[in-house]
């Protein structure tokens, strides 16, 4: 194993792996439904089986994983109808922490954001699917972390967490990640102006668009022939 990733390496063996799993699945690098190889992880990861069933553990209980019974672990699936559940409370609830954020504004607040988006666009531009999901959603809570509601920003973060392979997915075409720039670019100019209602509006839309197009994703791979969709 390189000494980079020796440096990067976590207190514990567990810690280690679970984090590599968990960036594993949110980049899309894993799959929804697709099956979990713990040999072949174990030996990538350096490790032994002990560890990876802890980790393999943690992230069921978290909703990233489910184990069947002789089968093994799996990536977790999300039906439309828990995709569009997801969004509509995230909708509820980030509007408010989006609310109080503008009206609170801390000092430095669209400073950052616009050195974020910077990164949001490189990535884009680069097809950097990973490297635009991570510079996302560091982006959107950014904003909602300006609420100073932190127990509201930990609620917002398991339900992004539940979402981040889908929208891995939605960041793969190039039109969407276009679409995610421009709406980006839209919500700091209203941060900008302190217009709220505009804020609001565009992150919703910024919502809307990625459901309607994980729709189109979801309704595909639910119409292709058994094992296909996982080719």
């Amino acid at each position: 194993m390189s000494s980079a990733v020796q440096k990067r390496r976590p207190q514990t063996a567990q810690q280690f792996v679970l984090e590599e799993l968990r960036r594993a699945i949110t980049s899309g690098e894993l799959r929804p439904g697709g099956q979990i190889r713990q040999d072949a992880l174990a030996a990538r990861f350096e490790v032994s089986r002990v560890p990876l069933r802890e980790a393999l553990k943690a992230l069921e209980a978290e909703g990233l994983v489910v184990h069947h019974i002789h089968r093994g672990y799996f990536v977790a699936e999300l039906s439309l109808d828990d995709l569009e559940e997801i969004y509509r409370i995230r909708e509820l609830l980030e509007t408010e922490a989006v609310r109080m954020a503008v009206r609170r504004m801390p000092e430095g607040t669209v400073g950052t954001l616009e050195r974020i988006q910077r990164e949001v666009e490189r990535a884009a531009d680069d097809g950097d699917v990973p490297g635009m999901a991570a510079a996302n959603r560091l982006f959107h809570f950014t904003l909602i972390e300006a609420s100073g509601m932190p127990r509201l920003v930990r609620l917002i973060a398991t339900l992004w967490d539940s979402t981040d392979a889908y929208r891995s997915l939605y960041y793969t075409e190039d039109p969407h990640r276009k679409q995610a720039v421009r709406e980006h670019r839209a919500v700091i100019s209203a941060l900008r102006h302190g217009d709220e209602e505009a804020t609001v509006r565009w992150l919703d839309e910024h919502r809307a668009h990625a459901v309607a197009a994980l729709r189109e994703v979801l309704d595909l791979e639910n119409r292709m022939p058994e094992g296909a969709a996982r080719a």
